[in-house]
C-alpha cells in the first residue's frame, strides 16, 4: 500500500476520530499554537458517554472548556505546566499540576511511568513521502507520539512545516481529521517602560556572539530590541516569539559564532503569531527538536556564552526564585528555567539571568522580599541563582555569602522598600548595622 492510499484510508470525521476515547483512558494534548481546537470540540461533544477521562498537556492556547465545571467528573486535566486557561480548575481542585522540569517530561512517556492512551494533535499535510509535520510544536509531542497507544492528527493546511526532529510519516497516525482553520496565536502586550529598563540591564551582560534562551512574554521581547547594535547572536532555546523576527532579518542573529548547531538557531516550539508561522515555514535557518534534548543542561552547556534570560514572581533576599505559584496559589510551572540556569553556568562564558520588576501591584508589593510568600514555591535555589535583574540594576550572586546576596538584593530593589529590607536583614543577621544603601 503506497502512503497515499494509506493516508486516505485513514481519513475520518472529528467526531469518529475521538470515539475511541474510553472512560478512565489518558489523552496527551498538543500545547501551545498547534492545539488541535477541532478534536478538542469533538471530545467535548462526547462528554456525556465518558466519565475520568484524563488530559495531560503543557500550556495549550485555545479551547479549554475540558476543564470546566460542568465536567467534573467527565475530564481532569493533568497541567505540567499550568496556563491561563486552566489556571482556575487548578486552583479550584478540578485539575492537578505536575511539578516536573521540561526536559525529563517525556521520560514519564518513554518509560511507563505515565502510559498515553491517545495522542491528539496537529499537523501539516504529507509531503511527497508522506512526512507530516509538528510545526509550531515539537516540544513534547513528537515523544509522546511514538510512545502511545493511539495517534489522531489535524492535519491542517496552516500549519508550517519546520525542519529539524519535526515529523510523523502517515503510517505512524491511525487517524486523520482534515481541517483548514487558523492557529490559536499568542499577541504579547507592548513592553512599558520598568520592562524596557529591564530588559538594557539584561542587553548589558550580553556579549557579541552570545546563544540566547528567553522566553514569552514583554520583557523578552523588549531585550530582543535591545540587541540591535549585536553581532552574530544565536538561539538554542525550548522557545521564542515574534521578537526574533527583526534580528534573523536584520543578520544579527545568525547563529555564525554558535559552538554547537553552527549556523542554527534551535527551538522546541514557537508561540506567536501568524507572522511567525509564516516566517519558519520551511525555513532552513531554524531547526525544531524535542525538549528532551533541547533542554538538557548538558546540551544547553555546550553552547559557548550561552546567556539564559528567565523571570520570576517573586526572589528572597537570599537569592531564592519563586517562579510557578502567587505564594500558595499555583500559576504557571518549572518550564525550562532551572534547565537552562544550569546549562547556562555550565557553559564557557554563560550567564545564567533571572529578570522581573522590582515591584507587584502598581508598586505596592515589593518582588524582592524578605522571604517568600507562605507556600510559595522554590523553583530555582539559591545556589542556583547567578544574576538578578530588576529595573534598578543587576546584582550578582554565585559565590557570595548572605551578606553580599542581601547587600546587592537591596540594592536592585525599588528604593522605597530597600529600608524595609534592610530591617529584615539586620534582624536576621544577615547584615550589621550600617547606613541603608543610596537609593
Amino acid at each position: 500500500m503506497s502512503w497515499q492510499e494509506e493516508y486516505d484510508r485513514k481519513r475520518t470525521t472529528a467526531a469518529e476520530a475521538v470515539y475511541g476515547v474510553r472512560s478512565g483512558d489518558r489523552v496527551y494534548m498538543h500545547p501551545g499554537c498547534a492545539t488541535p481546537e477541532v478534536l478538542v470540540q469533538a471530545l467535548l461533544d462526547r462528554a456525556g458517554s465518558l466519565e475520568d477521562v484524563e488530559i495531560i498537556h503543557l500550556k495549550t492556547l485555545g479551547n479549554a472548556d475540558y476543564s470546566h465545571p460542568r465536567y467534573d467528573g467527565i475530564f481532569r486535566t493533568v497541567g505540567l505546566f499550568i496556563g491561563e486557561n486552566v489556571r482556575d480548575a487548578v486552583a479550584d481542585g478540578r485539575a492537578d499540576y505536575m511539578p516536573i522540569f521540561l526536559h525529563e517530561v517525556e521520560g514519564l512517556f518513554e518509560t511507563g511511568a505515565c502510559p498515553l492512551d491517545h495522542v491528539f494533535l496537529q499537523l501539516s499535510p504529507p509531503d511527497k513521502y508522506g512526512y507530516m509535520s509538528l510545526g509550531v510544536g515539537v516540544d513534547c509531542t513528537l515523544t509522546a507520539a511514538k510512545n502511545a497507544r493511539r495517534v489522531v492528527a489535524e492535519v491542517n493546511p496552516r500549519m508550517p512545516r519546520t525542519h529539524g526532529q519535526t515529523f510523523l510519516h502517515v503510517s505512524e497516525v491511525h487517524a486523520v481529521v482534515e481541517v483548514d482553520h487558523e492557529l490559536p496565536e499568542l499577541h504579547p502586550a507592548p513592553a512599558n517602560e520598568i520592562q524596557v529598563r529591564i530588559a538594557r540591564n539584561v542587553a548589558s551582560l550580553i556579549p557579541d556572539g552570545a546563544t540566547l534562551q528567553l522566553g514569552i512574554g514583554e520583557v523578552p521581547d523588549a531585550v530582543l530590541a535591545s540587541l540591535t547594535g549585536h553581532k552574530d547572536l544565536g538561539l538554542h532555546t525550548e522557545m521564542f516569539s515574534d521578537g526574533v523576527i527583526p534580528l534573523i532579518e536584520s543578520g544579527v542573529m545568525n547563529g555564525a559564532a554558535k559552538s554547537l548547531h553552527a549556523g542554527k538557531l534551535i527551538a522546541g516550539f514557537v508561540l506567536g503569531t501568524r507572522k511567525l508561522f509564516n516566517f519558519v515555514d520551511d525555513n532552513p535557518l531554524l531547526e525544531f527538536h524535542p525538549n528532551k534534548y533541547v533542554c538538557d543542561p548538558f546540551v544547553i552547556s555546550r553552547n559557548r556564552k550561552m546567556v539564559a534570560v528567565n523571570s520570576a514572581l517573586q526572589v528572597d533576599i537570599t537569592g531564592q526564585v519563586c517562579a510557578d505559584s502567587i505564594g500558595a496559589k499555583l500559576y504557571s510551572g518549572f518550564g525550562g528555567q532551572v534547565d537552562f540556569i544550569r546549562g547556562a553556568a555550565h557553559s564557557e562564558g554563560g550567564k545564567p539571568i533571572i529578570a522581573l520588576p522590582s515591584t507587584a501591584k502598581k508598586g505596592t508589593i515589593s518582588r524582592i522580599a524578605p522571604m517568600l510568600d507562605p507556600g510559595a514555591g522554590v523553583v530555582t535555589s539559591r545556589a542556583d541563582v547567578h544574576y538578578v535583574v530588576t529595573e534598578h540594576g543587576v546584582a550578582f550572586l554565585h559565590g557570595k555569602t548572605l551578606r553580599q546576596r542581601a547587600e546587592a538584593l537591596i540594592g536592585i530593589a525599588d528604593p522605597k522598600f530597600r529600608e524595609m529590607l534592610y530591617d529584615f536583614a539586620y534582624d536576621m543577621h544577615y547584615l550589621r548595622p550600617r547606613l541603608v544603601p543610596a537609593g
